[in-house]
């Protein structure tokens, strides 16, 4: 016990510049430089999803059916692209309320 007591002070410091190492690392490495893309023709996707109505959530598009009739007349598989979608109001995100949410939903 007396040998960990004698080394907590290094352990301390090594697992904060190891944090600090791996943010900066991550920060200034290009690892995820291409991971998000541009839309194209961002202008008129946006015009599209607008005139949708979309509100804030999370969406999926080319989704699987719902309900019973998985499979049938008219349930011919989807072709082309698929994804997933987030939509979030305009502006900085609000950190406290997502917290405080949390942290009650967590309890």
């Amino acid at each position: 016990m007396a040998f960990l007591a004698a080394l907590w002070l290094p352990i301390l410091l090594s697992a904060v510049f190891v944090f600090v190492a791996s943010s900066i690392m991550h920060m200034v490495l290009p690892y995820h430089r291409n991971d998000y893309r541009q839309i194209p023709d961002e202008d008129k996707v946006l015009a599209a999803l607008r005139g949708a109505g979309l509100t804030r959530g999370l969406y999926v598009f080319r989704s699987a059916p719902q309900g019973h009739e998985v499979a049938g007349p008219g349930r011919e598989a989807k072709t082309g692209t698929v994804g997933f979608m987030t939509i979030m109001p305009s502006g900085p995100p609000a950190m406290p309320k997502f917290l405080i949410r949390g942290s009650a939903i967590a309890s």
